[in-house]
C-alpha cells in the first residue's frame, strides 16, 4: 500500500503583526521540514485579517521556497475568481523554478462574500469566472497560443497541469475535478445540511470521494487531500486549556452569523468544529474514526480554529510526526 503524504496548513493566523505572521509561518513551514513532513499548504485570504493573514500565496511561496530544500509547497487555495488568471500562470510557473519543481496549486472559487466587491465582482458570478479562469491557465501551461500566434507562456510550465487541486464541498464539483484528472481537496470541516445538523464529517464527506473516484478517467491515480484540524500537546488538560478561547470565539462567531450550535463548552465545539484535540493518543483514537482519512493520498494538519502560540504549534508538529503520523500514514 503507497504511504499517504503528510501535510502541514496554515492561515497564517498568529497573534502578531503581519511581518511576524510571515516570519513564524516561514519557521512553522521549516519545522515541519525538519520533521518529515511532505507538504506545506497555505490560505489565501483578502481584507479580513482574523480570518486569514495571507493575500498573496505564490509570493509568500517563493519566500518559503527559499528557507526549504524538500518540503512541497502547495497554495490551500488561491480564490481563482478574484486573480488575473494568466498572472497566476506565469507566476506559478516562475515559482516552481525556483522552489525545484516543489509547487502543488490548489484552486477554489469560494471566499468571504464581501472580499469579491473590490474585485468588481459578487459571489454568485464566482463559478462562471472560476471555470474560464481555471480553464485559461491550464491553456497556457500546456503552451497553447494566447490570443495571437507569438504569445506562449514564458517560462513554459506544461509539468503544473499534473499538480493542480480544486477544492470542493460538492458531488458535483469533485465529479467536474475527476474528470479534468486534478487532485481533490477536502476541507477540515463542511456546513452540515439543516435536517441532519449531527452528521459526522467522514458521513459528508465520503459521497465525494465516491463521486470522485467514480469519475476519474482510467489510469488516472486518484489525488485525495484531506485537511484536520488536530491540535497535539504533552497533555490533553493543557491541550483544551490552549483550545478552549478559540474554540469559543469560533462558536460565539457562529452564532453571530446565524448558525445554529448545539451545547455551551469546549467538547460540544470541538465535535461539531470537527477538531481533534488533545495528547496524542486521544488525536489518534478522534482520527482513527475519521474513515475520509482511510481513502486519502494527502493528510494534512492545521491548528485552527485553536489558534495555539507559536511554541505550541511547533510542539504540535512535533508530535503529530512522532506520534501520529506513523500510525495514519
Amino acid at each position: 500500500m503507497t504511504r499517504k503524504r503528510l501535510g502541514f496548513f496554515t492561515r497564517l493566523l498568529d497573534n502578531a503583526p503581519p511581518k511576524e505572521r510571515y516570519r513564524l509561518a516561514t519557521e512553522q513551514i521549516r519545522h515541519a521540514e525538519r520533521h518529515g513532513f511532505d507538504s506545506a499548504w497555505i490560505a489565501q485570504h483578502h481584507f479580513h485579517e482574523h480570518e486569514g493573514g495571507l493575500p498573496s500565496p505564490l509570493l509568500f511561496l517563493a519566500h518559503a521556497a527559499a528557507h526549504t530544500q524538500t518540503i512541497r509547497l502547495g497554495t490551500a487555495i488561491i480564490t481563482l475568481p478574484l486573480e488575473n488568471p494568466l498572472r497566476v500562470a506565469e507566476d506559478a510557473a516562475v515559482l516552481d523554478l525556483l522552489a525545484d519543481g516543489r509547487l502543488e496549486i490548489g484552486f477554489g472559487s469560494g471566499g468571504t462574500p464581501t472580499s469579491f466587491l473590490p474585485f468588481g465582482l459578487t459571489i454568485d458570478q464566482r463559478a462562471a469566472v472560476f471555470e474560464e479562469s481555471l480553464h485559461l491557465i491550464q491553456s497556457a501551461w500546456r503552451g497553447d497560443s494566447l490570443a495571437h500566434p507569438d504569445n506562449h507562456l514564458y517560462p513554459p510550465a506544461p509539468q503544473l497541469t499534473e499538480r493542480v487541486w480544486i477544492a470542493t464541498f460538492s458531488i458535483e464539483g469533485a465529479v467536474r475535478a475527476a474528470r479534468a484528472g486534478h487532485g481533490l481537496m477536502l476541507s477540515r470541516t463542511q456546513p452540515r445540511p439543516a435536517d441532519k445538523p449531527g452528521l459526522r464529517l467522514d458521513e459528508i464527506q465520503n459521497p465525494i470521494v465516491d463521486a470522485y473516484l467514480d469519475a476519474l478517467p482510467t489510469g488516472v491515480a486518484p489525488r485525495i487531500l484531506a485537511s484536520r484540524t488536530a491540535f497535539v500537546a504533552d497533555t490533553t488538560a493543557y491541550a483544551l486549556q490552549v483550545a478552549t478561547p478559540g474554540l469559543t470565539r469560533q462558536a460565539e462567531q457562529h452564532r453571530a452569523a446565524g448558525h445554529a450550535l448545539i451545547g455551551d463548552n469546549v467538547t460540544d465545539y470541538i465535535q461539531q468544529f470537527d477538531a481533534h484535540i488533545g495528547d496524542p493518543q486521544t488525536v489518534l483514537a478522534s482520527l482513527r474514526q475519521d474513515s475520509v482519512l482511510l481513502r486519502a493520498t494527502d493528510i494534512s494538519f492545521q491548528v485552527h480554529s485553536v489558534e495555539p502560540s507559536h511554541p505550541d504549534t511547533l510542539r504540535s508538529i512535533e508530535l503529530i510526526a512522532g506520534h501520529i503520523a506513523p500510525h495514519i500514514l
